[in-house]
């Protein structure tokens, strides 16, 4: 973002660029910046807080006065909230003929059913497969996992985007078996540390990444730190 930023500003358009990690926002240097210590996937800080919210879009805004480069910290961090360890239990196996990880990414389908409906498709699936497909997509996965390469085994799409997909399922399903909105990250490590589909898709980007793919390909399939 930082960089089409960049392409914006040299264009005429005034761009400002929100950042959770200082290391990340100090090395892409937007034209106009401001780092703010809130839990990743908060950008504006505290959910629901409207005033709290529009402080935080008054001191972005202030900075399209700057006719220089500018990086200014908003005044007040916002704390992680009781989600480090997220506590979701998954469905318990309902059906022993079925590979587990199909029977677990069936097992959730009520509960991301539950949160479409009353939250929206706001990051679920749908960029390149939909819900329906899901199972489809982690057997694909499977496949490679276990050695058939990437190009060969069906995979419906680039599989950083088929991943993001699958992880989108389960975290959409995390709010239909919540009583909170949980912080992205705990989100996130929720699925790669506790789920069976988390572990497939691990597996699968360590496969493709060992084949030589290029690495856009294979390296967004899970956050750089995994």
């Amino acid at each position: 973002m930082s960089t089409l930023a960049h392409v914006f500003e040299f264009e005429g358009i005034a761009t400002i660029a929100l950042g959770s990690v200082r290391k990340q926002i100090e090395n892409t240097a937007p034209p106009r910046g401001l780092l703010c210590d809130f839990p990743l996937g908060r950008p504006l800080g505290r959910p629901d807080d409207a005033k709290f919210q529009h402080r935080v879009l008054s001191h972005a805004f202030s900075l399209l006065e700057a006719e220089e480069p500018v990086l200014e910290e908003f005044e007040e961090p916002v704390a992680e909230t009781g989600t480090e360890g997220l506590v979701c239990p998954l469905p318990p196996r309902s059906n022993d003929d079925l590979l587990p990880v199909i029977d677990e990414i069936r097992g959730l389908r009520p509960a991301y059913d539950r949160a479409i409906a009353k939250f929206g498709n706001r990051a679920g699936t749908g960029r390149v497969v939909s819900a329906d497909g899901i199972e489809a997509a982690v057997e694909s996965l499977i496949r490679v996992a276990d050695g058939t390469p990437w190009k060969e085994a069906g995979i419906p799409g680039i599989p950083s985007r088929v991943a993001q997909d699958i992880r989108g399922y389960y975290e959409i399903s995390v709010l239909g078996l919540t009583d909170h909105i949980p912080a992205a990250w705990s989100g996130t490590n929720w699925f790669f540390t506790k789920t069976l589909a988390g572990k497939v898709v691990l597996a699968a980007r360590a496969a493709i990444g060992d084949s030589g793919a290029k690495r856009p390909i294979w390296f967004y399939m899970a956050p750089g730190d995994r």
